[in-house]
Protein backbone atom coordinates (compact mmCIF):
# COMPACT_ATOMS: atom_id res chain seq x y z
CA UNK A 1 0.00 0.00 0.00
CA UNK A 2 1.71 3.45 -1.06
CA UNK A 3 0.97 5.89 1.67
CA UNK A 4 1.52 10.14 0.63
CA UNK A 5 1.66 12.67 2.82
CA UNK A 6 0.80 16.25 2.26
CA UNK A 7 1.02 20.36 4.16
CA UNK A 8 2.28 19.79 7.73
CA UNK A 9 0.98 15.98 8.04
CA UNK A 10 3.70 15.54 5.88
CA UNK A 11 6.02 18.00 8.09
CA UNK A 12 4.58 16.45 11.84
CA UNK A 13 5.44 13.11 10.29
CA UNK A 14 8.77 13.78 8.53
CA UNK A 15 8.22 11.62 5.16
CA UNK A 16 6.12 12.20 1.96
CA UNK A 17 5.34 9.17 1.44
CA UNK A 18 5.99 5.36 2.11
CA UNK A 19 5.14 1.92 0.99
CA UNK A 20 3.24 -0.53 4.09
CA UNK A 21 1.77 -3.34 4.72
CA UNK A 22 -0.32 -3.07 7.87
CA UNK A 23 -1.50 -5.93 9.67
CA UNK A 24 -4.29 -7.90 8.68
CA UNK A 25 -6.53 -6.59 10.82
CA UNK A 26 -6.24 -2.98 9.04
CA UNK A 27 -9.22 -3.13 6.85
CA UNK A 28 -10.47 0.59 6.25
CA UNK A 29 -9.56 4.20 6.75
CA UNK A 30 -9.79 4.33 10.15
CA UNK A 31 -8.18 1.10 11.14
CA UNK A 32 -5.35 2.77 9.20
CA UNK A 33 -5.20 5.82 10.98
CA UNK A 34 -5.37 3.83 14.18
CA UNK A 35 -2.52 2.03 13.18
CA UNK A 36 -0.41 4.82 11.95
CA UNK A 37 -0.83 6.43 15.24
CA UNK A 38 0.88 3.61 17.09
CA UNK A 39 3.87 3.69 14.83
CA UNK A 40 5.16 6.58 16.99
CA UNK A 41 4.80 10.11 18.58
CA UNK A 42 5.13 11.91 15.40
CA UNK A 43 2.48 9.77 13.49
CA UNK A 44 0.02 10.43 16.60
CA UNK A 45 0.90 14.07 16.49
CA UNK A 46 -0.15 14.34 12.53
CA UNK A 47 -2.88 11.63 12.80
CA UNK A 48 -4.61 11.72 16.44
CA UNK A 49 -8.00 14.56 15.72
CA UNK A 50 -9.95 13.13 12.96
CA UNK A 51 -11.22 16.28 12.09
CA UNK A 52 -8.11 17.81 11.22
CA UNK A 53 -7.09 14.92 8.90
CA UNK A 54 -8.86 13.71 5.54
CA UNK A 55 -8.29 11.01 3.14
CA UNK A 56 -8.08 9.43 -0.18
CA UNK A 57 -8.06 6.37 -0.96
CA UNK A 58 -7.01 6.37 -4.95
CA UNK A 59 -7.64 9.91 -5.40
CA UNK A 60 -11.39 9.57 -4.32
CA UNK A 61 -12.58 11.10 -0.87
CA UNK A 62 -12.68 8.31 1.79
CA UNK A 63 -14.71 8.21 5.01
CA UNK A 64 -13.09 6.24 8.15
CA UNK A 65 -15.34 3.41 7.17
CA UNK A 66 -13.84 3.11 3.62
CA UNK A 67 -12.53 -0.79 3.02
CA UNK A 68 -8.95 -0.56 1.76
CA UNK A 69 -6.88 -2.77 0.20
CA UNK A 70 -3.20 -4.18 -0.25
CA UNK A 71 -2.77 -2.20 -3.83
CA UNK A 72 -4.25 1.34 -3.07
CA UNK A 73 -2.58 4.55 -3.12
CA UNK A 74 -3.95 6.51 0.07
CA UNK A 75 -3.67 10.28 0.26
CA UNK A 76 -3.44 12.15 3.65
CA UNK A 77 -3.60 15.62 4.35
CA UNK A 78 -5.23 18.39 6.24
CA UNK A 79 -8.78 19.60 5.04
CA UNK A 80 -8.60 21.72 2.05
CA UNK A 81 -9.90 25.09 1.43
CA UNK A 82 -10.34 27.88 -1.46
CA UNK A 83 -11.82 29.99 -3.19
Amino acid sequence: MKLLYFAWVRAKIGLAEENVEPPSGVTTVGDLLDWLCSRGPNFAAALSNRQLVKVAVNQEYAALDWAIKPSDEIAVFPPVTGG
